[in-house]
C-alpha cells in the first residue's frame, strides 16, 4: 500500500476504540501521521468506516502452515496491521535456524511481524 499523501483529509464513519464512540467525521493527515480528528455528527450511510487496525499480541504463525510472508497477506485483509509471534513450535522442529527463517521471511509481510524469544523450547524432556 503506497503511503498518505503529506497533507490529506478523509470523511467518513470514524470508529474510535477509546471514547465508545462511532461517529460521521473528518481525519486530518500531516506527514503520514493523523493531525486531528473532527466529530461533526451521527454516522451515515454510505461513506467509508474507518477504525484502528488489529495487533495480535500473542500468535503462532507456523500453526497456520504458511510462512510468515503469506500468513500476513491473509490476515491484513481483515484488519491486522502488526503480530507479536511466539515461534516456539518452528523452534522445537527446526532450531535456532527456524527461527532465523521466519523472521528473515516476516521482512518481506504486508504488516509488523514482531517475534518473543520461544518460551518452551524443548516442547518435552525427552
Amino acid at each position: 500500500m503506497a503511503p498518505l499523501a503529506p497533507a490529506q483529509t478523509l470523511s467518513g464513519n470514524i470508529v474510535d476504540v477509546v471514547s465508545g464512540k462511532m461517529f460521521s467525521g473528518t481525519i486530518e493527515i500531516a506527514n503520514g501521521r493523523i493531525a486531528k480528528v473532527t466529530e461533526p455528527g451521527p454516522t451515515q450511510d454510505g461513506v467509508p468506516w474507518f477504525s484502528p487496525g488489529f495487533v495480535d499480541a500473542h500468535v503462532h504463525v507456523e500453526s497456520s502452515m504458511l510462512p510468515p510472508s503469506e500468513f500476513a497477506r491473509v490476515a491484513v485483509t481483515h484488519g491486522t496491521v502488526a503480530t507479536v509471534s511466539d515461534p516456539h513450535e518452528i523452534a522445537n522442529v527446526l532450531g535456532l535456524p527456524g527461527v532465523r527463517w521466519m523472521i528473515a521471511d516476516a521482512k518481506n509481510a504486508a504488516c509488523k511481524i514482531f517475534f518473543g524469544a520461544p518460551s518452551c523450547v524443548p516442547a518435552t524432556s525427552f
